[in-house]
Order: C-alpha cells, then sequence, then structure tokens
C-alpha cells in the first residue's frame, strides 16, 4: 500500500510515521516543510495544481493528513488548518488517482461539553476559539468534498515529543527549570481544566487502522477519561522526582482577577470523549497507560538542554 502522509514533521506526523515504517506492507513518502520530508512543500501556500500532480506521480491509495498548527493569530490557524486543507481535498479531486483520505481533526471542534458528560460525534461543535473553528473548517471541508474520507477528532495527545506550548509541555518545562535551580516550590496556573489525554502512539495506531479500514464521517480519538490537569501535575511531578511544592496559583498567568480562566484550546473545563465509534468502527482503543505517557514527556524535558 503506498501512503502518502502530509505533515510529517509534526508531533503526530513524526509518530503516525514511526508507526507506518513499521508495517512492512507500506510503501511511505513524507511532505512536509522541513528538510527532513521526501519532498517539501507548504500546503498552505502551495497551488492544488503541483499537488495533485505530484499525487499523480506518486499513486498513494491513502493520504493521511497531519499537516496543522496549534498556534498563532487568526488569520495563520486559517491559512494552516483550513485552506491547506482545502488544497489536499483540491488536488485529490484533479488527481487521477481515487485514494483515501484520513484527516486529523481535533476535540477542540466541539468547543466547552458539560461537566460529566462524554462526548459523541453525534455532538453539535461549537468551537470557542480561533484554533477550534480553523479545525472545523477543515473537517468541514474533508466531509463535503465527496472524496473517500474519514476524520479522526483527536482530543489531546500526550507522550514522547509534546511540545512545550501544550499544557503538560508547559509543565514539565517548568519542573525541569524549578529543579535545576533547586526551587523549593513550584507556582502554576490554569489547572482546573479536566481534559481527555490519549497516548500519541496510541492515536498513530488510529491512524493506521483508519488507512485500512472503510470508515467515513468522524471518529473520535481519545481515552473516553477525562483528568484534572492539577492531577497530571502531580502525576508529572513524582514521575520526576520533585521533592518540592506545587502550589496552584488562583488565576493563570496573566490572567484578570475574577475572570473566567482562558483556556486556549477553547475547550473550557471539562472535555471527555466518547470513543465506542473508534472501538466499533475501527477496532482501536487505547493502549498505553497515562505513566507511561508521563514517563516519557519527563524523559524528554529532563534531557533538554
Amino acid at each position: 500500500m503506498r501512503v502518502l502522509l502530509l505533515g510529517a514533521d509534526g508531533f503526530l506526523g513524526r509518530h503516525v510515521a514511526e508507526r507506518l515504517l513499521a508495517d512492512p506492507a507500506v510503501q511511505l513518502t513524507a511532505l512536509g516543510r522541513s528538510d527532513d520530508a521526501d519532498v517539501r512543500f507548504d500546503l498552505a501556500d502551495g497551488a492544488p495544481g503541483v499537488l495533485a500532480r505530484f499525487l499523480d506521480a506518486v499513486h498513494p491509495g491513502v493520504v493521511i493528513n497531519c499537516a496543522g498548527s496549534t498556534r498563532g493569530n487568526a488569520r495563520e490557524l486559517i491559512r494552516q488548518n483550513t485552506v491547506a486543507v482545502a488544497t489536499v481535498c483540491e488536488a485529490l479531486r484533479r488527481s487521477a488517482v481515487a485514494a483515501r483520505l484520513v484527516q486529523i481533526g481535533c476535540g477542540s471542534e466541539y468547543g466547552p461539553s458539560p461537566a460529566g458528560a462524554s462526548t459523541g460525534e453525534d455532538a453539535m461543535p461549537r468551537p470557542g476559539g480561533p484554533y477550534g473553528v480553523s479545525k472545523l473548517a477543515g473537517t468541514e471541508i474533508v466531509l463535503g468534498s465527496g472524496l473517500d474520507a474519514v476524520v479522526l477528532r483527536v482530543f489531546s495527545p500526550v507522550g514522547p515529543g509534546t511540545p512545550t506550548g501544550a499544557p503538560l509541555g508547559r509543565i514539565a518545562e517548568a519542573l525541569r527549570r524549578a529543579m535545576q535551580n533547586g526551587e523549593p516550590e513550584l507556582k502554576l496556573g490554569g489547572l482546573t481544566a479536566q481534559r481527555d489525554f490519549v497516548d500519541v502512539r496510541d492515536v498513530a495506531r488510529a491512524v493506521h487502522a483508519a488507512s485500512l479500514s472503510a470508515a467515513q464521517g468522524v471518529v473520535n480519538i481519545g481515552s473516553g477519561r477525562a483528568i484534572r490537569l492539577r492531577d497530571m501535575a502531580a502525576a508529572l511531578a513524582h514521575v520526576a522526582g520533585y521533592e518540592g511544592v506545587l502550589h496552584e496559583l488562583d488565576e493563570p498567568p496573566g490572567g484578570v482577577p475574577g475572570a473566567h480562566p482562558p483556556y486556549p484550546d477553547g475547550c473550557g473545563l471539562w472535555q471527555q470523549a466518547d470513543i465506542r465509534t473508534a472501538r466499533d468502527r475501527l477496532g482501536w482503543r487505547p493502549r498505553i497507560a497515562l505513566e507511561e505517557s508521563l514517563a516519557d514527556v519527563w524523559m524528554e524535558a529532563a534531557c533538554r538542554v
């Protein structure tokens, strides 16, 4: 099976590439913006016709789109998460190949959920910020494209390579600095939110399974369990061997006293995925324990100079 992987140089893309390369039946071509990619191409700026000609040359049976951005202003997020997806879909329509598309969406497309509720694929998306809006627009383009396509809405991925801009990456970096400087107390803000964390390697397995399946529409990928960020921070401190005190700030750094704490993902205080569709249609369920994910997050943070 020939697979074209877009966004192979990103957090998710690197793990998806590793998973696909472990399958002897897969012939992988990686496309991205870095020098490590087999082919350099920027989906946000590239023309659909150019990509279509490349598709005709490579002739993949599956195209996996892990490309996108989690940071930037609204205009940049729209370029990377919406325009880029439109480019992929238009290129596939123009191409002579009949490739299946696996698009990586995100839980932020749903926006805030009622505390205690599990969000299913039939929930009405109400993204609470520019990132979720840009990803939802990309999903709608895929669903309306008429292509053989599935969108995996990934909730909060963690594990090896977790970016320092992500909540757990930020906490791990703060722990590293506190331990390096011998600080007896670590002050952290924004820990009241509860999120559905799933190991990035389990996400890669889900992508692999989706590429082999006939599933279409939207499929949630998560752990099915929401965990409070303060509990994640305490667990990460335990893994790191930090003997100081974690002090939770009443408001996140830079927050307005008395205001509702800002959450960059636009998901408010609670998110938890209903993952029954992934089980039923992909034969997938998460395997990697959270303790292993946190140990790997810390291992990379501890080695950072």
